[in-house]
């Protein structure tokens, strides 16, 4: 990251998506996008952030995902921007063979996956390791702050893909040592200050879905 202006980043994780509600395994090939609480959690946060206006976000970016690019159309208006869609910030690829599996067919194949100990083992056959996976979103954003570099991003993702990058402005190892759990629609900031160093402004911020009810458990790397 240059060591320029100071950059915000802002990451959003998508609402609750179909994948989530249908207990598959939903990739880039077989996401169907938002449930219909999906779609609700992504309203609020439209209200929150056009009522505030704590947000003063120059350009807004979706992975390719369609739950994040949903999730992307309900905050354009409350930010006035449109969405600019960068396949690099989608979640862990699990690859053709497991994209659209339920969880138990994966299971029942493959057995059940282990994201704590190898980062460079293959827990999705034809899929990311994890160590790709991360190695992939830290040059997506790396070139997204280079290219608005002192401005405010705000980039609709995934729980994976927050969990990479704060782990890597936290220099905590990639797999193990703590867990995170990223809810649905919430927001996480940080503020590049330049020569690799960050500011952790908040993370998992979901204040503005106190009227939506929690969300159902995932499969790790499915979201």
């Amino acid at each position: 990251m240059s060591n320029g202006p100071a950059t915000t980043l802002i990451l959003v994780r998508h609402g609750e998506s179909l994948a989530t509600v249908n207990r598959v395994i939903g990739g880039p090939r077989s996401c169907r996008g938002l449930s219909d609480l999906g779609h609700h959690q992504a309203r609020l946060l439209a209200r929150r952030l056009s009522e505030t206006r704590e947000a003063d976000v120059n350009v807004l970016y979706s992975s390719g995902y369609q739950r994040a690019i949903q999730t992307a159309a309900h905050l354009e208006a409350a930010l006035g921007c449109d969405t600019l869609v960068e396949t690099g910030l989608g979640e862990h690829d699990p690859g053709p063979q497991c994209d659209g599996l339920s969880y138990a067919e994966f299971i029942d194949r493959f057995g059940s996956p282990d994201w704590e100990s190898d980062p460079h083992a293959t827990v999705f056959p034809g899929g990311e390791t994890v160590a790709q996976f991360h190695a992939r979103v830290h040059r997506c954003i790396d070139v997204l702050l280079e290219r608005h570099c002192g401005l405010t991003v705000m980039v609709v993702c995934h729980g994976g893909v927050i969990d990479a990058v704060i782990r890597r402005a936290l220099s905590t190892p990639v797999v193990g040592v703590f867990e995170m759990w990223t809810q649905n629609a919430s927001l996480s900031e940080l503020v590049g200050l330049g020569h690799g160093r960050w500011r952790v402004v908040r993370y998992n911020d979901a204040s503005h879905l106190v009227d939506a009810r929690s969300e159902p458990v995932r499969l790790e790397g499915s979201s």
